[in-house]
Protein backbone atom coordinates (compact mmCIF):
# COMPACT_ATOMS: atom_id res chain seq x y z
CA UNK A 1 0.00 0.00 0.00
CA UNK A 2 2.69 2.20 0.82
CA UNK A 3 5.74 3.26 -1.54
CA UNK A 4 9.51 3.83 0.64
CA UNK A 5 8.38 7.94 -0.06
CA UNK A 6 5.14 6.96 1.51
CA UNK A 7 7.20 5.79 4.52
CA UNK A 8 9.59 7.89 4.95
CA UNK A 9 6.65 10.56 4.79
CA UNK A 10 5.05 8.22 7.51
CA UNK A 11 7.96 7.85 9.47
CA UNK A 12 8.67 12.29 9.78
CA UNK A 13 4.75 12.14 11.07
CA UNK A 14 5.76 9.89 13.91
CA UNK A 15 3.75 7.37 13.12
CA UNK A 16 4.57 3.37 11.44
CA UNK A 17 2.93 1.67 8.51
CA UNK A 18 1.53 -0.34 10.74
CA UNK A 19 -0.06 2.41 12.66
CA UNK A 20 -1.54 3.93 9.39
CA UNK A 21 -3.25 0.73 7.69
CA UNK A 22 -5.13 0.96 10.81
CA UNK A 23 -6.43 4.02 10.38
CA UNK A 24 -6.65 2.86 6.80
CA UNK A 25 -8.97 -0.04 8.28
CA UNK A 26 -11.28 1.91 10.48
CA UNK A 27 -12.31 4.00 7.32
CA UNK A 28 -13.03 0.48 5.76
CA UNK A 29 -14.87 -0.61 8.33
CA UNK A 30 -16.24 2.18 10.69
CA UNK A 31 -16.82 2.56 13.98
CA UNK A 32 -19.03 0.77 16.13
CA UNK A 33 -21.73 3.25 17.91
CA UNK A 34 -21.94 3.63 21.56
CA UNK A 35 -25.19 1.88 22.94
CA UNK A 36 -26.27 4.18 25.28
CA UNK A 37 -28.83 2.45 27.91
CA UNK A 38 -30.86 5.29 29.38
CA UNK A 39 -30.16 9.12 29.81
CA UNK A 40 -28.37 10.69 32.59
CA UNK A 41 -31.33 12.67 35.32
CA UNK A 42 -31.03 14.25 38.50
CA UNK A 43 -33.18 11.15 39.79
CA UNK A 44 -30.55 8.85 38.53
CA UNK A 45 -26.82 9.47 37.45
CA UNK A 46 -26.88 13.30 37.71
CA UNK A 47 -26.27 14.90 41.39
CA UNK A 48 -28.26 17.76 42.39
CA UNK A 49 -26.34 19.89 45.34
CA UNK A 50 -27.77 21.84 47.74
CA UNK A 51 -26.68 25.27 48.60
CA UNK A 52 -25.40 23.75 52.27
CA UNK A 53 -23.72 21.37 49.69
CA UNK A 54 -22.06 23.63 47.78
CA UNK A 55 -20.64 25.25 50.48
CA UNK A 56 -19.11 22.27 52.09
CA UNK A 57 -17.61 21.41 49.11
CA UNK A 58 -16.08 24.85 48.65
CA UNK A 59 -14.55 24.38 51.35
CA UNK A 60 -13.20 21.57 51.34
CA UNK A 61 -11.49 22.50 47.98
CA UNK A 62 -10.47 25.30 49.61
CA UNK A 63 -9.19 23.62 52.57
CA UNK A 64 -7.23 21.31 50.39
CA UNK A 65 -5.59 24.03 48.39
CA UNK A 66 -4.47 25.55 51.64
CA UNK A 67 -2.74 22.57 52.17
CA UNK A 68 -0.68 22.27 48.93
CA UNK A 69 -3.00 20.52 46.72
CA UNK A 70 -1.35 20.89 43.13
CA UNK A 71 -4.46 22.81 40.45
CA UNK A 72 -4.28 23.31 37.15
CA UNK A 73 -6.54 24.73 34.54
CA UNK A 74 -6.40 22.82 31.03
CA UNK A 75 -7.80 25.04 28.22
CA UNK A 76 -8.17 23.73 24.54
CA UNK A 77 -7.36 27.19 22.17
CA UNK A 78 -6.03 25.73 19.31
CA UNK A 79 -9.17 25.88 17.42
CA UNK A 80 -9.92 28.60 14.47
CA UNK A 81 -12.06 31.24 14.85
CA UNK A 82 -13.12 31.30 11.19
CA UNK A 83 -16.31 28.92 11.95
CA UNK A 84 -17.39 32.35 13.94
CA UNK A 85 -17.26 34.35 10.94
CA UNK A 86 -19.60 31.76 8.56
CA UNK A 87 -22.27 34.29 8.15
CA UNK A 88 -20.06 37.56 7.57
CA UNK A 89 -18.16 35.57 5.02
CA UNK A 90 -21.07 34.49 3.02
CA UNK A 91 -21.46 38.09 3.07
CA UNK A 92 -18.36 39.33 1.69
CA UNK A 93 -18.51 36.23 -1.07
CA UNK A 94 -21.73 37.93 -2.10
CA UNK A 95 -20.13 41.27 -2.29
CA UNK A 96 -17.55 39.76 -4.59
CA UNK A 97 -19.81 38.63 -6.49
CA UNK A 98 -21.19 42.08 -7.58
CA UNK A 99 -24.49 42.50 -5.09
CA UNK A 100 -24.56 45.77 -3.66
CA UNK A 101 -24.13 45.86 0.29
CA UNK A 102 -28.50 46.41 0.96
CA UNK A 103 -29.42 43.85 -1.16
CA UNK A 104 -26.48 41.70 0.81
CA UNK A 105 -28.24 43.21 4.32
CA UNK A 106 -31.58 42.27 3.42
CA UNK A 107 -30.65 38.66 2.53
CA UNK A 108 -28.69 37.67 5.55
CA UNK A 109 -30.30 38.48 8.70
CA UNK A 110 -26.95 37.82 10.40
CA UNK A 111 -24.93 40.05 8.77
CA UNK A 112 -27.63 42.70 9.40
CA UNK A 113 -27.60 42.29 12.54
CA UNK A 114 -24.14 41.99 13.16
CA UNK A 115 -23.86 45.85 11.36
CA UNK A 116 -25.93 47.02 12.76
CA UNK A 117 -24.40 46.53 16.25
CA UNK A 118 -21.32 46.62 15.22
CA UNK A 119 -20.51 49.39 18.42
CA UNK A 120 -21.69 47.06 20.89
CA UNK A 121 -18.66 44.51 20.37
CA UNK A 122 -15.36 44.75 22.08
CA UNK A 123 -13.10 44.65 18.98
CA UNK A 124 -15.23 47.69 17.30
CA UNK A 125 -12.26 50.89 18.47
CA UNK A 126 -9.49 48.69 17.42
CA UNK A 127 -11.46 48.24 13.95
CA UNK A 128 -13.09 51.29 13.40
CA UNK A 129 -9.19 52.81 14.10
CA UNK A 130 -8.15 50.21 11.16
CA UNK A 131 -10.12 51.67 8.64
CA UNK A 132 -9.50 55.56 9.47
CA UNK A 133 -6.38 54.97 9.62
CA UNK A 134 -6.39 53.94 5.87
CA UNK A 135 -8.44 56.95 5.30
CA UNK A 136 -11.61 54.58 4.90
CA UNK A 137 -14.97 55.04 5.90
CA UNK A 138 -16.93 52.36 8.25
CA UNK A 139 -18.85 50.93 5.36
CA UNK A 140 -20.16 47.22 5.15
CA UNK A 141 -17.90 46.15 2.55
CA UNK A 142 -14.81 48.04 4.78
CA UNK A 143 -16.22 46.39 7.71
CA UNK A 144 -15.88 42.74 6.78
CA UNK A 145 -12.78 43.10 5.05
CA UNK A 146 -10.67 44.87 7.91
CA UNK A 147 -12.13 42.96 10.44
CA UNK A 148 -11.52 39.39 8.80
CA UNK A 149 -8.23 39.84 6.45
CA UNK A 150 -4.71 41.21 7.00
CA UNK A 151 -5.38 44.01 6.28
CA UNK A 152 -6.91 44.62 9.23
CA UNK A 153 -7.78 42.66 12.35
CA UNK A 154 -7.55 39.26 10.80
CA UNK A 155 -9.92 37.73 12.93
CA UNK A 156 -10.92 35.29 10.47
CA UNK A 157 -7.21 33.56 10.57
CA UNK A 158 -7.05 33.75 14.19
CA UNK A 159 -7.72 31.30 17.28
CA UNK A 160 -10.78 32.18 19.64
CA UNK A 161 -8.13 33.05 22.18
CA UNK A 162 -7.26 36.05 20.60
CA UNK A 163 -10.28 37.84 20.10
CA UNK A 164 -11.53 40.36 21.79
CA UNK A 165 -14.66 39.46 23.86
CA UNK A 166 -15.73 41.73 26.36
CA UNK A 167 -15.05 45.42 27.14
CA UNK A 168 -14.63 46.85 30.65
CA UNK A 169 -14.31 50.74 31.48
CA UNK A 170 -10.73 51.27 30.17
CA UNK A 171 -9.89 47.99 28.60
CA UNK A 172 -10.73 45.49 26.61
CA UNK A 173 -10.32 41.34 26.87
CA UNK A 174 -9.36 38.53 25.08
CA UNK A 175 -10.90 35.26 26.00
CA UNK A 176 -7.95 33.89 27.14
CA UNK A 177 -7.24 36.96 29.12
CA UNK A 178 -10.54 35.65 31.07
CA UNK A 179 -8.89 32.62 31.34
CA UNK A 180 -6.29 34.23 33.36
CA UNK A 181 -8.56 36.46 35.37
CA UNK A 182 -10.47 33.39 35.98
CA UNK A 183 -7.64 30.78 36.95
CA UNK A 184 -6.61 33.98 39.68
CA UNK A 185 -10.26 33.49 41.51
CA UNK A 186 -10.35 29.86 41.69
CA UNK A 187 -7.11 27.83 40.49
CA UNK A 188 -4.47 29.88 43.26
CA UNK A 189 -2.40 27.15 45.00
CA UNK A 190 -1.22 28.30 48.41
CA UNK A 191 1.32 30.68 47.76
CA UNK A 192 -0.13 32.83 45.30
CA UNK A 193 0.67 30.82 42.25
CA UNK A 194 -1.61 30.23 38.90
CA UNK A 195 -0.93 27.47 36.75
CA UNK A 196 -2.75 27.38 33.63
CA UNK A 197 -1.84 25.43 30.44
CA UNK A 198 -3.28 26.89 26.92
CA UNK A 199 -3.13 23.81 23.75
CA UNK A 200 -2.50 26.10 20.90
CA UNK A 201 -1.17 25.63 16.98
CA UNK A 202 2.10 25.80 16.44
CA UNK A 203 1.67 29.04 14.01
CA UNK A 204 0.24 31.01 16.89
CA UNK A 205 1.91 30.12 19.83
CA UNK A 206 3.96 33.25 19.39
CA UNK A 207 1.04 35.62 19.31
CA UNK A 208 -0.31 33.96 22.45
CA UNK A 209 2.85 34.53 24.10
CA UNK A 210 3.70 37.96 23.01
CA UNK A 211 -0.08 38.69 24.42
CA UNK A 212 0.96 37.10 27.42
CA UNK A 213 3.91 39.01 28.39
CA UNK A 214 1.69 42.10 27.63
CA UNK A 215 -0.79 41.57 30.42
CA UNK A 216 0.93 39.45 32.85
CA UNK A 217 2.10 41.66 35.05
CA UNK A 218 -1.03 43.92 34.88
CA UNK A 219 -3.24 41.02 36.29
CA UNK A 220 -1.06 39.62 38.46
CA UNK A 221 -0.74 43.25 40.36
CA UNK A 222 -4.96 43.08 40.25
CA UNK A 223 -5.00 39.77 41.84
CA UNK A 224 -2.33 39.87 43.80
CA UNK A 225 -1.03 36.25 41.84
CA UNK A 226 2.17 34.79 39.98
CA UNK A 227 0.99 33.45 36.54
CA UNK A 228 2.75 30.32 35.49
CA UNK A 229 1.60 29.62 31.95
CA UNK A 230 1.88 27.11 29.60
CA UNK A 231 1.63 25.69 25.87
CA UNK A 232 1.83 22.65 23.87
CA UNK A 233 1.09 21.74 20.71
CA UNK A 234 -1.10 18.82 19.22
CA UNK A 235 1.24 16.15 18.13
CA UNK A 236 1.47 15.49 14.99
CA UNK A 237 2.01 11.85 15.50
CA UNK A 238 -1.63 12.02 16.33
CA UNK A 239 -2.72 12.98 13.05
CA UNK A 240 -4.62 10.60 11.17
CA UNK A 241 -4.32 10.21 7.63
CA UNK A 242 -7.25 10.66 5.47
CA UNK A 243 -8.88 8.74 2.78
CA UNK A 244 -10.44 9.04 -0.49
CA UNK A 245 -13.88 7.80 -1.25
CA UNK A 246 -13.11 4.02 -2.01
CA UNK A 247 -11.08 4.14 1.53
CA UNK A 248 -7.75 4.21 -0.57
CA UNK A 249 -4.89 6.98 1.17
CA UNK A 250 -5.86 10.73 -0.31
CA UNK A 251 -3.34 11.64 -2.24
CA UNK A 252 -2.16 15.76 -2.80
CA UNK A 253 -1.36 16.68 -6.18
CA UNK A 254 2.09 16.22 -5.98
CA UNK A 255 1.54 12.64 -5.13
CA UNK A 256 1.99 12.66 -0.84
CA UNK A 257 -0.26 11.68 1.63
CA UNK A 258 -2.49 14.02 3.23
CA UNK A 259 -2.70 13.58 7.18
CA UNK A 260 -4.94 16.20 9.38
CA UNK A 261 -5.35 16.57 13.15
CA UNK A 262 -7.04 14.09 15.24
CA UNK A 263 -9.60 16.07 16.87
CA UNK A 264 -9.56 17.61 20.22
CA UNK A 265 -9.07 13.52 21.23
CA UNK A 266 -5.55 14.20 20.38
CA UNK A 267 -5.10 16.53 23.34
CA UNK A 268 -5.27 13.44 25.21
CA UNK A 269 -1.27 13.56 24.92
CA UNK A 270 -1.11 16.89 26.35
CA UNK A 271 -3.27 16.02 29.21
CA UNK A 272 -1.20 13.08 30.28
CA UNK A 273 1.90 15.42 30.28
CA UNK A 274 0.25 16.77 33.17
CA UNK A 275 1.48 16.01 36.67
CA UNK A 276 -1.03 18.23 38.96
CA UNK A 277 -2.91 16.36 41.70
CA UNK A 278 -5.60 18.58 39.90
CA UNK A 279 -6.94 19.48 36.59
CA UNK A 280 -9.75 21.73 35.42
CA UNK A 281 -10.84 21.59 32.10
CA UNK A 282 -12.85 24.11 30.05
CA UNK A 283 -13.34 25.68 26.00
CA UNK A 284 -11.66 28.54 24.81
CA UNK A 285 -15.05 30.31 24.57
CA UNK A 286 -17.29 29.75 27.46
CA UNK A 287 -15.87 33.00 29.75
CA UNK A 288 -17.95 35.97 30.78
CA UNK A 289 -17.24 39.56 32.05
CA UNK A 290 -16.14 39.72 35.36
CA UNK A 291 -19.90 41.07 36.96
CA UNK A 292 -20.86 37.68 36.01
CA UNK A 293 -18.24 35.36 37.12
CA UNK A 294 -19.52 34.35 40.46
CA UNK A 295 -21.79 31.25 39.32
CA UNK A 296 -18.79 29.77 37.43
CA UNK A 297 -16.03 30.53 40.67
CA UNK A 298 -18.18 28.85 43.11
CA UNK A 299 -19.32 26.18 40.52
CA UNK A 300 -15.54 25.23 39.65
CA UNK A 301 -14.60 25.15 43.85
CA UNK A 302 -17.51 23.05 44.59
CA UNK A 303 -16.94 20.40 41.46
CA UNK A 304 -13.39 20.42 42.98
CA UNK A 305 -14.55 19.72 46.49
CA UNK A 306 -16.98 16.94 45.27
CA UNK A 307 -13.98 15.19 43.29
CA UNK A 308 -11.69 15.37 46.75
CA UNK A 309 -14.75 14.31 48.99
CA UNK A 310 -15.10 10.93 45.82
CA UNK A 311 -11.47 10.85 45.55
CA UNK A 312 -10.39 9.97 49.23
CA UNK A 313 -13.09 7.26 49.46
CA UNK A 314 -12.09 5.72 46.04
CA UNK A 315 -8.03 6.02 47.44
CA UNK A 316 -8.93 4.00 50.57
CA UNK A 317 -11.00 1.12 48.32
CA UNK A 318 -7.52 1.39 46.09
CA UNK A 319 -5.48 0.87 48.98
CA UNK A 320 -7.08 -2.44 50.34
CA UNK A 321 -7.64 -4.29 47.00
CA UNK A 322 -4.05 -3.19 45.51
CA UNK A 323 -1.71 -4.23 48.51
CA UNK A 324 -3.83 -7.52 49.97
CA UNK A 325 -4.55 -10.74 48.74
CA UNK A 326 -8.12 -11.54 47.64
CA UNK A 327 -8.47 -14.40 50.70
CA UNK A 328 -7.97 -11.74 53.13
CA UNK A 329 -10.47 -9.06 52.13
CA UNK A 330 -13.65 -9.49 54.08
CA UNK A 331 -17.12 -9.87 52.83
CA UNK A 332 -18.26 -6.69 54.69
CA UNK A 333 -15.35 -5.05 52.89
CA UNK A 334 -16.40 -5.88 49.69
CA UNK A 335 -19.91 -5.34 49.92
CA UNK A 336 -19.43 -2.43 50.63
CA UNK A 337 -16.73 -1.44 47.51
CA UNK A 338 -19.12 -2.90 45.35
CA UNK A 339 -22.34 -0.95 46.71
CA UNK A 340 -19.78 2.43 46.18
CA UNK A 341 -18.94 1.20 43.09
CA UNK A 342 -22.57 0.70 42.03
CA UNK A 343 -23.97 3.40 43.70
CA UNK A 344 -21.95 6.51 43.91
CA UNK A 345 -19.84 6.10 40.70
CA UNK A 346 -23.10 4.53 38.71
CA UNK A 347 -21.34 1.42 37.41
CA UNK A 348 -23.15 -1.66 36.74
CA UNK A 349 -21.65 -4.74 36.42
CA UNK A 350 -21.71 -6.96 33.98
CA UNK A 351 -24.51 -9.50 34.02
CA UNK A 352 -22.75 -12.44 33.83
CA UNK A 353 -20.49 -11.42 37.62
CA UNK A 354 -21.26 -13.49 40.24
CA UNK A 355 -20.53 -11.72 43.88
CA UNK A 356 -20.15 -15.35 45.26
CA UNK A 357 -16.78 -16.17 43.39
CA UNK A 358 -14.45 -13.99 45.52
CA UNK A 359 -11.31 -13.69 43.43
CA UNK A 360 -13.74 -12.84 40.01
CA UNK A 361 -15.29 -10.02 41.82
CA UNK A 362 -11.87 -8.86 43.74
CA UNK A 363 -10.41 -8.52 40.36
CA UNK A 364 -13.38 -6.72 38.71
CA UNK A 365 -13.62 -4.20 41.95
CA UNK A 366 -9.72 -3.65 41.54
CA UNK A 367 -10.46 -2.88 37.88
CA UNK A 368 -12.68 0.13 38.26
CA UNK A 369 -11.35 1.61 41.21
CA UNK A 370 -7.68 1.49 39.68
CA UNK A 371 -9.26 4.21 37.12
CA UNK A 372 -8.53 8.16 36.62
CA UNK A 373 -11.92 10.25 38.07
CA UNK A 374 -13.35 13.18 36.12
CA UNK A 375 -16.17 15.18 37.84
CA UNK A 376 -18.50 16.71 35.06
CA UNK A 377 -20.41 19.72 35.59
CA UNK A 378 -23.88 19.28 33.11
CA UNK A 379 -26.11 22.14 32.19
CA UNK A 380 -29.82 21.41 31.53
CA UNK A 381 -30.72 20.58 27.90
CA UNK A 382 -31.91 23.79 26.02
CA UNK A 383 -30.87 22.06 21.96
CA UNK A 384 -27.65 23.21 21.77
CA UNK A 385 -25.83 20.77 19.33
CA UNK A 386 -23.13 18.14 21.14
CA UNK A 387 -22.86 16.01 23.55
CA UNK A 388 -24.87 14.72 26.80
CA UNK A 389 -24.42 12.59 29.69
CA UNK A 390 -25.76 8.71 29.42
CA UNK A 391 -25.45 5.30 30.67
CA UNK A 392 -23.88 3.09 28.05
CA UNK A 393 -22.47 -0.04 27.86
CA UNK A 394 -18.60 -0.59 28.31
CA UNK A 395 -16.53 -2.85 26.58
CA UNK A 396 -16.34 -4.99 29.39
CA UNK A 397 -20.24 -5.54 29.52
CA UNK A 398 -20.56 -3.23 32.20
CA UNK A 399 -22.51 -0.16 32.41
CA UNK A 400 -21.09 2.96 33.60
CA UNK A 401 -21.50 7.22 32.69
CA UNK A 402 -20.60 8.40 29.51
CA UNK A 403 -20.27 11.67 28.05
CA UNK A 404 -21.72 10.90 24.51
CA UNK A 405 -21.62 12.84 21.15
CA UNK A 406 -24.98 12.41 18.59
CA UNK A 407 -22.93 10.52 16.39
CA UNK A 408 -22.17 8.26 18.65
CA UNK A 409 -25.12 7.19 18.63
CA UNK A 410 -27.57 4.79 16.56
CA UNK A 411 -30.31 7.27 15.19
CA UNK A 412 -31.90 4.83 12.79
CA UNK A 413 -32.17 2.90 15.65
CA UNK A 414 -35.62 3.76 17.51
CA UNK A 415 -34.85 2.79 20.69
CA UNK A 416 -31.56 4.65 20.85
CA UNK A 417 -33.23 7.53 19.08
CA UNK A 418 -35.50 8.40 21.86
CA UNK A 419 -33.14 7.68 24.22
CA UNK A 420 -30.51 10.17 22.59
CA UNK A 421 -33.85 12.48 22.52
CA UNK A 422 -35.37 12.44 26.16
CA UNK A 423 -31.78 13.29 27.47
CA UNK A 424 -32.21 16.22 29.96
CA UNK A 425 -28.83 17.24 30.00
CA UNK A 426 -25.88 18.67 28.00
CA UNK A 427 -22.47 18.64 28.21
CA UNK A 428 -20.87 21.82 28.23
CA UNK A 429 -16.69 20.81 28.94
CA UNK A 430 -16.99 21.76 32.29
CA UNK A 431 -14.74 19.44 33.86
CA UNK A 432 -12.17 18.77 37.40
CA UNK A 433 -9.89 15.85 36.88
CA UNK A 434 -8.16 13.76 39.14
CA UNK A 435 -5.47 11.39 37.62
CA UNK A 436 -3.15 10.07 40.70
CA UNK A 437 -3.95 6.83 42.34
CA UNK A 438 -3.83 6.57 46.39
CA UNK A 439 0.11 6.69 45.86
CA UNK A 440 0.36 9.71 44.16
CA UNK A 441 1.07 7.66 41.16
CA UNK A 442 -0.29 9.27 38.15
CA UNK A 443 -2.11 6.97 35.67
CA UNK A 444 -1.42 6.28 32.16
CA UNK A 445 -4.11 8.22 30.53
CA UNK A 446 -4.58 6.31 27.16
CA UNK A 447 -5.29 3.12 28.73
CA UNK A 448 -8.32 4.31 29.76
CA UNK A 449 -9.40 5.20 26.49
CA UNK A 450 -11.55 3.47 23.98
CA UNK A 451 -10.16 3.19 20.78
CA UNK A 452 -13.75 2.31 19.04
CA UNK A 453 -14.79 5.50 20.50
CA UNK A 454 -13.49 7.40 16.90
CA UNK A 455 -15.50 9.28 14.09
CA UNK A 456 -15.66 9.55 10.71
CA UNK A 457 -16.50 13.01 8.80
CA UNK A 458 -16.99 13.76 5.28
CA UNK A 459 -15.08 16.84 3.75
CA UNK A 460 -12.95 18.10 0.48
CA UNK A 461 -9.42 19.38 -0.24
CA UNK A 462 -9.02 21.54 -3.59
CA UNK A 463 -12.73 20.50 -5.01
CA UNK A 464 -11.96 16.75 -4.11
CA UNK A 465 -14.29 14.72 -1.39
CA UNK A 466 -12.30 13.13 1.13
CA UNK A 467 -13.04 11.10 4.28
CA UNK A 468 -11.59 12.42 7.38
CA UNK A 469 -11.29 10.42 10.87
CA UNK A 470 -11.34 11.88 14.93
CA UNK A 471 -9.63 10.06 17.92
CA UNK A 472 -12.06 9.58 20.27
CA UNK A 473 -13.38 13.01 22.04
CA UNK A 474 -10.98 13.91 24.86
CA UNK A 475 -14.35 14.00 26.98
CA UNK A 476 -16.02 11.23 25.10
CA UNK A 477 -14.54 7.80 24.56
CA UNK A 478 -11.01 9.13 25.41
CA UNK A 479 -12.34 9.26 28.95
CA UNK A 480 -14.40 6.43 28.54
CA UNK A 481 -12.91 4.25 31.03
CA UNK A 482 -12.62 6.64 34.04
CA UNK A 483 -14.54 7.01 37.31
CA UNK A 484 -17.30 9.76 36.15
CA UNK A 485 -19.16 11.81 38.35
CA UNK A 486 -22.10 14.17 36.88
CA UNK A 487 -23.41 17.37 38.62
CA UNK A 488 -26.13 19.43 38.24
CA UNK A 489 -24.04 22.76 37.06
CA UNK A 490 -26.12 26.19 36.95
CA UNK A 491 -26.52 27.11 33.57
CA UNK A 492 -25.10 30.45 33.84
CA UNK A 493 -21.77 28.95 33.83
CA UNK A 494 -22.50 27.59 30.24
CA UNK A 495 -21.93 31.01 27.91
CA UNK A 496 -19.94 29.63 24.95
CA UNK A 497 -19.23 32.30 21.74
CA UNK A 498 -20.20 29.78 18.70
CA UNK A 499 -21.24 32.57 16.22
CA UNK A 500 -19.61 36.14 16.17
CA UNK A 501 -23.01 37.29 17.50
CA UNK A 502 -23.25 35.21 20.62
CA UNK A 503 -21.05 38.28 21.82
CA UNK A 504 -24.07 40.46 21.53
CA UNK A 505 -25.56 38.47 24.26
CA UNK A 506 -26.30 40.28 27.68
CA UNK A 507 -23.69 37.41 29.39
CA UNK A 508 -20.79 39.02 27.12
CA UNK A 509 -21.65 42.68 27.27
Amino acid sequence: MFTQKDELQIARQGLTPEKVSLQIHNYETGFPFLQVVEAATTSKGVMKPSEKDIERFVNIYENETAHGLSAIKFVPASGAASRMFKSLYSALDALNLGKSAKEVLDENADAAFFFSNLTKFAFFKPLKACIENDNQEVTFENTLQYLLSGKGLDYGNLPKGLLLFHHYNDSMRTSFEEHLVEGALYAKNAKGVVNLHFTVSKEHENLFRQLLGKVKSAYENMFDVTFEVEFSNQQSSTDIIAADMNNRPFRESDGSLLFRPGGHGALLENLNNLGNDLIFIKNIDNVVPDKLKQPTITSKKALAGILIHYQKRIFSFQKELNEKHFSALSSAFLAAAAQFLENELHTRPAADLYYEEKESLCRYLKSKFNRPIRVCGVVKNEGEPGGGPFFALSCDGSVSLQIAENAQIDNSDIRQAQIAAGAEFFNPVDLVCGVKNYRGEKFNLPDFSDPKTGFISQKSKDGRELKAQELPGLWNGAMSDWNTILVDAPIETFNPVKTVNDLLRKQHQ
